[in-house]
């Protein structure tokens, strides 16, 4: 009768838990790969890095299951407000032209950008007469295109890109001077896979706000501003409790 009883009581339980999956939330989270240490994948496949680590997190924290959609950059606000997904996570910086679309939450992290030249270029200084006749790469549509259109683009050939790899092979080619990215992604993909040959110059950017933006934050469509504060008070969570410092670590023990 206990052996009965018990194998009543796993099968309820067992049934309650599938019930209670079944009911999980599902979310989906649109992200542009690959932009090492923020977003990309492993050797086998697997999407990692700093913003899917901490969006995987969150959505744990607020009892989520969510599935990452992978978008080209240029539609993933296009998308989002298609439905496609819920909410982006992708190094999106906040400030005042995106929030006319979209909804953000709070900023999860402010990398700077940087200058990026060949370990033998003759540009060591920024300013206008010294970019004068260069030609500088960009990732299209970004808040770096921006800032060097505006700043620079009356003096210099301004090549927009769709990815930062197809940057770094028109740098190594020799057809582009010098490149202005998030640091992060710039570490990556020219300091890191390509020790010796690259260096920065003009220290770290993250001013002027009207360009630069106050981080980057997860966005949403604007009618979703329930699920916003739920990502909020996830992320302020993670922050208190350690393990945002823990995800941090992973992929800025140098800091920025």
């Amino acid at each position: 009768m206990k052996k009965l009883l018990t194998t009543s009581l796993l099968s309820a339980a067992l049934i309650a838990g599938a019930a209670h999956a079944q009911d999980k939330e599902h979310l989906r989270i649109g992200v542009d790969v690959p932009y090492e240490p923020m977003e990309y994948r492993t050797a086998d496949g697997e999407l990692t890095g700093f913003d899917i680590d901490l969006g995987n997190a969150m959505c744990k924290q607020i009892k989520a299951d969510c599935e990452w959609v992978v978008q080209a950059w240029d539609g993933i606000i296009p998308g989002l407000l298609a439905r496609k997904y819920d909410a982006i996570m992708s190094s999106m910086t906040i400030n005042d032209e995106r929030r006319n679309t979209v909804l953000f939450s709070d900023p999860y992290i402010k990398p700077p950008s940087a200058w990026f030249v060949p370990a033998d270029s003759s540009i060591e200084t920024i300013y206008p007469q010294s970019l004068k006749g260069k030609t500088i790469g960009v990732q299209r549509g970004t808040l770096q295109d921006n800032y060097v259109t505006d700043m620079y683009g009356d003096v210099a050939k301004i090549s927009r890109y769709t990815t930062a790899d197809d940057l770094v092979l028109d740098m190594d080619a020799g057809r582009v001077d010098i490149a202005f990215l998030d640091f992060p992604v710039g570490k990556s993909t020219l300091l890191d896979s390509k020790e010796g040959h690259y260096k920065t110059i003009g220290g770290m950017i993250t001013e002027p706000e009207k360009y630069f933006g106050e981080g980057f934050g997860v966005a949403f469509r604007p009618r979703d501003k329930e699920l916003a504060e739920r990502f909020n008070e996830a992320l302020a969570t993670l922050k208190q409790d350690g393990t945002y410092d823990k995800i941090y670590d992973k992929y800025f023990k140098t800091g920025q």
